[in-house]
């Protein structure tokens, strides 16, 4: 889920109505990746196991890996129009991850600005489904932001690309500048075959840039790239176990504001409300007397939608993605604004819309080179259905803390489409003991969030004053937390 203006309503809509219909699907045979102890815990919890296995055999998925040699060069940008000189190496271009049916995915690649032959590689993914990372690359974590011309771009002194060598990938099909030959791999998006194709991906990058095959690497995300981070290191882990070697060196994982569970999810966002005087008390009282959200929303009962319905209307007037954000309004100017990357301005996807969608800046990015026949936008408007995973990625955490993978779940504590109560509430599903007490993290004397770390090596951190997008909103603080995260040492005390 991301900022879109034409979607924001709809993407409400998905946190508190579509979600639940994720309960209904039907499992297919046991994932043999998932350990016996792990599966009868999950059979008595009433999750069904089967949404975890590997979508795809080993043989399979790796027939899917073509020659790869020249193609890197080919996809070296020399410079993006209105670009400042920089001081490390980017690259964009297309990564075909189904040769029979055309399928291919767009990338953007930005080389750590010192030393990348050290720093560990991290790939982003934004959420929806069906959301742009590139918005995350240009409007969030990677090196140049936007400015109000919708022309020119300046420097993001807190980019991620400070601390890591960082691969932004649009995926599933249909999103952003990826596309498929097929027509029906539009209607035919989902989880499972996500995460497969986004394994596929992984595996064709590194032969085109093998100097990171052996490197530390870590995926991260937000919204519902919960379940894109952790289904994809549950392939590469189950991969890795089918090969009996390690074909990528995956070491952690790190997710924001994400959707990990969806039935303690529906319920904290109207928690998240109550608490921060958005809905009245009384309207708080009739959802937790009347809404069993374990049912779908159909089977709730009149009073129940009443109410929710009314703390719908009560939060139409805001920005849900950032509740005490201003409204965009104005338009693309003339001139470039004066810019500061700590100010957020709420009119970025204005300017990032009006660039994407320009051929000079479609060629410099090697992009859209079939010319497709929509143009680019944040999330999606060409995905004709979802084929809806699991209820819960929760298992998966277990999973990634009993194989040694650092696991961090982040939130923007402004956040009310998959708010910090969300996460509190979905991670207490787990009953982890406590290693280390929550407490206040710190950055230039100031709290920077809160902090939590569970026994088994999984941290909780929330990010004082950011949104639902954390790096815009708080790219100082961002940049704290994924340096932290990569370097596996505590966020600062005071």
């Amino acid at each position: 889920m991301e900022r879109n203006p034409k979607a924001r309503s709809s993407l409400l809509l998905f946190s508190l109505c579509i979600l639940p219909s994720l309960v209904h699907i039907h499992g297919k045979k046991l994932g043999d990746a998932l350990d016996s102890l792990h599966k009868a815990k999950y059979v008595e919890s009433g999750i069904d196991a089967s949404f975890f296995q590997v979508s795809d055999n080993y043989e399979n998925l790796h027939s899917r890996v073509y020659h790869q040699e020249g193609l890197k060069e080919k996809d070296r940008i020399e410079r993006l129009p209105g670009q400042p000189p920089v001081e490390f190496d980017h690259y964009g271009g297309y990564v075909t991850v189904d040769e029979s049916a055309g399928r291919a995915f767009y990338y953007y690649f930005a080389e750590a600005v010192q030393n990348k032959h050290l720093m560990p590689l991290l790939i982003w993914f934004n959420g929806g489904p069906g959301c742009s990372s590139l918005y995350g690359a240009k409007q969030e974590l990677g090196p140049f932001r936007i400015q109000s011309d919708g022309k020119t771009l300046y420097r993001n002194k807190f980019a991620w690309n400070r601390a890591a060598n960082v691969l932004f990938l649009e995926s599933p099909v249909g999103v952003g500048f990826s596309y498929s030959n097929t027509t029906s791999d539009y209607r035919t998006n989902g989880d499972s075959k996500t995460a497969a194709d986004n394994y596929v991906f992984l595996l064709n990058w590194l032969e085109r840039f093998p100097e990171y095959k052996n490197r530390d690497f870590y995926i991260s995300g937000e919204s519902y790239a919960g379940h894109f981070v952790t289904q994809l290191a549950h392939n590469i882990l189950s991969n890795n176990k089918a090969a009996n070697k390690t074909l990528i060196n995956l070491k952690g994982i790190i997710v924001g504001n994400a959707v990990l569970n969806d039935e303690t999810h529906r319920s904290a966002i109207y928690e998240y409300f109550a608490t921060h005087a958005l809905i009245s008390q009384e309207t708080w009282y009739a959802i937790q007397k009347y809404c069993n959200f374990s049912l779908d929303a159909s089977k709730r009962g009149s009073q129940c939608n009443s109410a929710t319905s009314e703390a719908d209307r009560d939060v139409s007037y805001i920005d849900t993605y950032e509740i005490y954000a201003p409204p965009c309004l104005s338009n693309l100017t003339a001139h470039p604004k004066k810019t500061n990357i700590m100010d957020f301005d709420p009119c970025g996807e204005l300017y990032l819309h009006a660039y994407l969608n320009r051929e000079d800046v479609q060629e410099a990015l090697h992009a859209n080179v079939t010319k497709l026949d929509y143009g680019w936008d944040t999330c999606s408007s060409v995905i004709e259905g979802w084929q809806w995973g699991p209820s819960t990625v929760l298992p998966l955490l277990q999973e990634f803390m009993s194989n040694g993978l650092r696991v961090w779940v982040y939130s923007g504590d402004t956040d009310a489409v998959v708010p910090v109560t969300s996460t509190q509430r979905s991670l207490s599903e787990m009953s982890l003991p406590t290693k280390s007490a929550w407490r206040p993290w710190f950055l230039g004397g100031e709290v920077g969030g809160y902090v939590q770390v569970y026994k088994g090596d999984l941290t909780f951190a929330t990010v004082r004053g950011a949104g639902h997008m954390v790096p815009s909103y708080q790219p100082k603080r961002a940049l704290s937390l994924i340096s932290r995260f990569l370097a596996d040492s505590l966020l600062p005390y005071q």
